[in-house]
């Protein structure tokens, strides 16, 4: 199954109010490495380097400016 049919299915989503991290959670199993695509913005990746989820390290930061010019909805 590819990434973008994946996040079609609504993956699992957690904040971390205290540490100000989002988990995006894509595929269950355990992380075998992570690669930094962005500052902050990590992918962790399985045994077969197939993407099980996505943090991204001080989410407020990152995010607000986004919501603040609209190119994200939130419901």
């Amino acid at each position: 199954m590819d990434m973008i049919k994946r996040i079609k299915e609504k993956p699992k989503v957690n904040y971390d109010v205290g540490s100000d991290t989002l988990y995006i959670f894509m595929k269950e199993g355990a992380e075998e490495e992570f690669v930094e695509i962005a500052d902050g913005v990590i992918m962790e990746l399985n045994t077969s380097k197939e993407i099980i989820g996505i943090e991204i390290l001080h989410a407020s930061k990152i995010l607000e400016p986004l919501l603040h010019n609209k190119m994200i909805t939130v419901p």
